[in-house]
C-alpha cells in the first residue's frame, strides 16, 4: 500500500496551500473523508481526527455565526496533531481565526475552486486507488478487444511470445512477467506493470525489445482492469481437457474470483488467436450468449425428441 501525504494532494489536484505549511508532510491513513458539521456545533466525542476534513458551504455558513471565542474553540479542536489536512470547497473566503488556528497547530488547510460534491469524489477516488489492497502476479497482461486477459502458466510455456503475437494482432501490451494488481473495489481488479519493466517485453533467445518503440504508442496501455485469466500448461495426454466450454473454472485473486480458462501447448497451436478468440466468447457470455449451453440444450432436446420417436 502506498504512503500518501497531505503534500500529495497539492500535486495532484488543484489545490492551493493556505496555511498550516509546516503539516504538508503529515500521512494521511484512511480514504474516508469527514465532513466536520457536527464538531461545529462543540460536539467532539466521535471526531474523527485521523481523517482530511472537508469544509463545505454549509460547515462555513455555521461557522461564521459562531462568536470569535466559539471559532478559535472549535478550531483548535479540529486542528489535531495527526488531521492530515483541512480542505475548504467552493472557493471560500477562508476566515483569519481558521487560517490561525491552522498555523498554530500545524494542520494544512487547503483551497478547492470546486464544489463540494466534486471534491469529495476525486478526492475518495484518488485516495481509495492509493489504499487499495495489492499484490503481484507472475504472468503477462494484455488487452485484447476492450477485455484484460491475464496469461498465466509456468515458465517458458510461451506468455510472452503469445503476448507477442497478439501485439501483432493489433492488441495492446499491459504488462510482462510480474504484473502489479490492486482491488479497487469488492470486484474489480487493476492490473499494471512495474515502472522498471513497463513497455517491455522478454523473449527468450532475442532478449528485451522496447514494445512501445517496435509497434508505436497504440501497442501499450499503462492499466487494464483483469476480467479474464487464461492458464497456459503444457499439453497431458494423461488429462481430459474440456471439450465443449460448459466447465467454467475461477481463480482468486485477493477477495475477487475472476473466470479462468486452462489451454493446453503442444506445437502447431496458434495460441495467441485462442485466446483472442477466448476473449470474445468472454464478451459474448457477458452479452448473455453462451454457446456451449446453446449447444448442450440442442443436444438435450434433439435426444429427448428421439426417445419419444421410438415410444
Amino acid at each position: 500500500m502506498s504512503i500518501v501525504r497531505t503534500k500529495d494532494l497539492l500535486a495532484n489536484f488543484n489545490l492551493k496551500l493556505v496555511a498550516g505549511e509546516d503539516g504538508i508532510h503529515r500521512e494521511i491513513i484512511t480514504s474516508d473523508l469527514s465532513r466536520p458539521g457536527i464538531e461545529m456545533t462543540g460536539y467532539f466525542r466521535f471526531y474523527p481526527k485521523e481523517r482530511l476534513q472537508l469544509i463545505g458551504k454549509t460547515e462555513m455558513a455555521y461557522f461564521l455565526e459562531l462568536t470569535e471565542s466559539q471559532q478559535r474553540d472549535r478550531m483548535e479542536q479540529l486542528c489535531t496533531d495527526i488531521t492530515p489536512g483541512i480542505v475548504i470547497s467552493r472557493g471560500m473566503e477562508i476566515p483569519q481565526t481558521m487560517i490561525d488556528a491552522a498555523n498554530n497547530g500545524g494542520v494544512p488547510i487547503l483551497h478547492s475552486p470546486r464544489k463540494t460534491t466534486r471534491v469529495i469524489s476525486r478526492l475518495t477516488n484518488y485516495l481509495e486507488s492509493k489504499f487499495a489492497p495489492f499484490t503481484a502476479i507472475h504472468g503477462v497482461l494484455v488487452d485484447i478487444n476492450g477485455v484484460g486477459v491475464l496469461i498465466t502458466g509456468q515458465s517458458g510455456v510461451g506468455k510472452s511470445e503469445t503476448a507477442l503475437e497478439l501485439v501483432k494482432r493489433g492488441h495492446r501490451l499491459v504488462a510482462d512477467d510480474s504484473v502489479e494488481i490492486r482491488q479497487e473495489d469488492y470486484d474489480t481488479l487493476i492490473g499494471n506493470s512495474p515502472a522498471l519493466i513497463e513497455h517491455l517485453l522478454e523473449i527468450r533467445g532475442l532478449g528485451i525489445i522496447n514494445v512501445m518503440t517496435l509497434f508505436g504508442a497504440g501497442s501499450i496501455r499503462n492499466y487494464k482492469k483483469i476480467s479474464l485469466i487464461v492458464n497456459l500448461e503444457n499439453w497431458d495426454e494423461k488429462k481430459q481437457y474440456d471439450r465443449l466450454g460448459l466447465d467454467e473454472d475461477t481463480m482468486k485473486i485477493m477477495d475477487v474470483h475472476l473466470p479462468k480458462v486452462t489451454i493446453p501447448v503442444r506445437p502447431g497451436r496458434n495460441l495467441a488467436v485462442i485466446i483472442e478468440v477466448a476473449a470474445m466468447n468472454f464478451r459474448l457470455k457477458n452479452m448473455g450468449i453462451n454457446t456451449a449451453q446453446e449447444f448442450s440444450e440442442r443436444l438435450t432436446t434433439m435426444i429427448d425428441h428421439e426417445k419419444n420417436e421410438e415410444e
